[in-house]
């Protein structure tokens, strides 16, 4: 089938590959233009453009398609059949949308109509939800409302972070596209439930400050849920304190106290039970399992972390 390609994130890259290798014509590829990255801020691409161009595929990145007239006649002149989306980063608009003779699927990373919007992944996770997945949709101008082609449920463990998650996520979305294109003719949209529709907004750095009043279940949840990013932080000392890695446990004291740590962990006071931290950064440190962290930072039984 002749497609486009719309996408920007590792996610995005993961459906890219699986559909050249089954073969499919991806007559263009756009992907968000260059970004400034790393210590010296050089211009680096996105790994789409990074797959696309390894594998000899045109490549555009407009900075907007809504009123781009000229982007719009590039598309058109294509002849797609389909565009495929995933985490693209641009608003389509309904001219774009109607350009590819079978419209524009969308690989969304739940199970629609939950966690509609920017950060399904996360919220997923932050809400303690059982199961997540991945929702092929026929696109519309709506935010993530379009009609489903296809579910892939996907259960979420209990150490889940969104870096773990993404993965999974991101394996399970390339392989739905490709089945679901090589079935397009035979399947009936399906419109999404009016019940049951949340959205997922776009995290902010400053949510991902540790509230340790609240339950220990919450608070691991919630730091497995920012990392990688925005990551979960603390304040030790007056200093930044990162937290990579939690688990809820029983017990009881105060929030934010230190009730031990040893080379199974930091376990510290929540608003109900403990938390214990397993992977700890100091500011302007390295990413440490907390053996190592503790190795070389005294935290005594009755340290204040936070504010």
């Amino acid at each position: 089938m002749k497609l486009i390609f719309a996408g920007t994130p590792e996610f995005a890259a993961a459906a890219l590959r699986a559909l050249i290798d089954a073969g499919h014509e991806i007559a263009l590829v756009l992907t968000q233009p260059d970004r400034p990255a790393g210590r010296g801020m050089k211009l680096k691409p996105s790994p789409v453009k990074e797959v696309a161009l390894a594998h000899g595929l045109r490549v555009e990145q407009p900075e907007k398609l809504r009123g781009n007239l000229e982007a719009q006649q590039m598309l058109r002149d294509v002849g797609a059949e389909v565009m495929v989306v995933a985490a693209y980063g641009l608003i389509l608009p309904q001219d774009v949308l109607e350009i590819p003779a079978r419209g524009c699927l969308n690989i969304h990373a739940s199970l629609l109509p939950r966690w509609r919007g920017a950060a399904p992944i996360q919220r997923a996770i932050l809400a303690g939800d059982a199961e997540t997945g991945i929702t092929i949709m026929q696109m519309d101008v709506g935010l993530d409302t379009g009609d489903m082609l296809s579910i892939h449920p996907l259960a979420i463990a209990a150490d889940e972070t969104a870096a773990t998650l993404h993965d999974k996520l991101a394996a399970c979305g390339a392989q739905a596209i490709v089945e679901t294109l090589g079935r397009l003719d035979a399947i009936q949209p399906q419109k999404q439930p009016e019940d049951g529709v949340t959205y997922a907004q776009k995290l902010a750095k400053a949510e991902a400050e540790v509230d340790w009043t609240l339950p220990a279940e919450d608070v691991a949840r919630a730091i497995r849920a920012y990392n990688p990013a925005p990551g979960a932080f603390t304040a030790l000392n007056g200093e930044p304190l990162k937290l990579w890695l939690a688990s809820a446990e029983a017990g009881s004291a105060e929030p934010g106290a230190v009730v031990s740590s040893d080379v199974d962990g930091v376990l510290v006071g929540a608003g109900q039970g403990l938390v214990r931290l397993t992977v700890l950064q100091a500011a302007g440190g390295k990413r440490l399992a907390a053996r190592d962290f503790v190795a070389g930072k005294s935290l005594p039984a009755g340290t204040r972390l936070g504010v």
